[in-house]
């Protein structure tokens, strides 16, 4: 679900495609070559967001070089990529909540297997995660763009 909202929140920035590379990948390949569980299709769509063509994939060595962030959402995940992640890129596994406000530091609950309450749950709180670190690739977009003095 977050890839699919922070596509939304950037695309509403004006950063589409072209300025910012998003791509979602799990710590295990359980899931890998599926498309999003069923409720989480529904709650998103029902908040305006479209995951319908996301896939699962675990994530790659080369996705640390490749991303300059590389965003979790639990501790768990997080412990798991530092132990995989090269030591060049170990400082750009974060927590996505550090980028939230509401849910500032919390991790976000694994939905899968839950109701819909559970989805929605986990859903606000990647829109708050999502919310603040759009602001700030919408920020570094702006200063990269932006003329500098000579």
């Amino acid at each position: 679900m977050a890839e699919g909202v922070l596509r939304s929140m950037l695309s509403a920035r004006g950063l589409g495609s072209h300025e910012v590379a998003i791509d979602s990948a799990g710590t295990h390949d359980y899931q890998a070559g599926k498309p999003p569980a069923p409720l989480a299709l529904e709650v998103a769509k029902l908040r305006g967001y479209d995951i319908s063509r996301q896939v699962a994939r675990r994530i790659m060595p080369s996705d640390f070089d490749r991303f300059d962030f590389i965003l979790s959402m639990d501790r768990g995940q997080l412990a798991n990529l530092r132990t995989v992640c090269p030591t060049r890129c170990k400082q750009k596994v974060e927590l996505l909540l550090e980028y939230g406000e509401t849910y500032y530091g919390q991790d976000v609950p694994d939905p899968y297997g839950g109701n819909v309450r559970d989805f929605e749950k986990a859903l606000a709180m990647i829109e708050d995660g999502c919310r603040g670190f759009a602001t700030l690739l919408a920020q570094m977009s702006k200063s990269k763009l932006a003329p500098t003095a000579g």
